[in-house]
């Protein structure tokens, strides 16, 4: 384990760091026992109620059990993780990393359809600023002049979206898939500009909501996401497929 003696400011938060940084990165592999907490104390140079914080705060992320007998013990992520891990999947190191991205803009064109369908077909007992979200988001969209605030644009709409349809489950996914595509907003904006600069799409997609009209508005939101997303895709497999500069010499 590549541990750093913690010298700065919430001790908790810098041990908790540096431990979530070796399971998600695959430095601790799933069955691996963590160290004691006296032993992880040592290695950091930090009190044991520090390290046993962090470790509480591991453990509620599920990526960690404290098993019988007190022993840590590193769980599968693929199995037991959950959205809000995506933040810390998508952006590693300050690059992002494009297997993830791939999954996320996949996901948005699976899910957005059905929130679309699920919006109309409850838009008529939606709350007004939900109703007025959408077409106060059409206006900012046509009124942006750069493609990143165009895609802040996009998400507001996408939000009056998802509060039309007055789902938790959809809510909180929506919640964990901005926060995990908000940092990487600016690299990817040049990607998307073609989808937030189709005003008439979003235009589509509202009309259908407004009307209450369920098929019209997954078929307008699939119509609007997919060539973008499908752009994306074919991109981000071009990109992982290049080969690194060690491996082209």
């Amino acid at each position: 384990m590549a541990l750093t003696p913690i010298t700065k400011r919430l001790v908790p938060d810098d041990v908790f760091e540096q431990l979530m940084t070796e399971v998600v990165d695959g430095s601790l592999s799933p069955g691996d026992a963590l160290p004691s907490e006296r032993r992880l104390a040592e290695l950091l140079g930090v009190s044991r109620p520090a390290v046993r914080e962090a470790l509480q705060r591991l453990s509620a992320t599920r990526l960690v059990e404290v098993r019988h007998g007190g022993a840590t013990v590193v769980r599968d992520l693929q199995r037991h993780a959950g959205l809000d891990l995506l933040p810390r999947l998508l952006v590693r190191d300050g690059e992002l990393d494009p297997t993830v991205a791939r999954s996320i803009v996949e996901a948005r064109l699976s899910i957005a359809p059905d929130v679309a369908r699920m919006a109309a077909e409850r838009a008529d007992r939606a709350s007004e600023t939900a109703r007025d979200g959408l077409l106060s988001a059409q206006q900012t969209l046509a009124e942006a002049e750069d493609p990143v605030a165009r895609q802040y644009a996009a998400l507001a709409f996408w939000d009056a979206v998802v509060d039309c349809a007055d789902s938790i489950v959809f809510r909180l996914m929506f919640n964990n898939l901005r926060q995990a595509y908000e940092p990487a907003i600016e690299p990817l904006a040049p990607l998307l500009d073609g989808e937030v600069s189709n005003v008439e799409g979003y235009r589509d997609v509202s009309a259908a909501v407004l009307a209450c009209d369920g098929p019209a508005a997954s078929a307008a939101a699939d119509a609007l996401l997919r060539p973008a997303t499908e752009a994306m895709v074919g991109f981000l497999d071009a990109f992982q497929d290049e080969p690194d500069e060690g491996e082209a010499r």
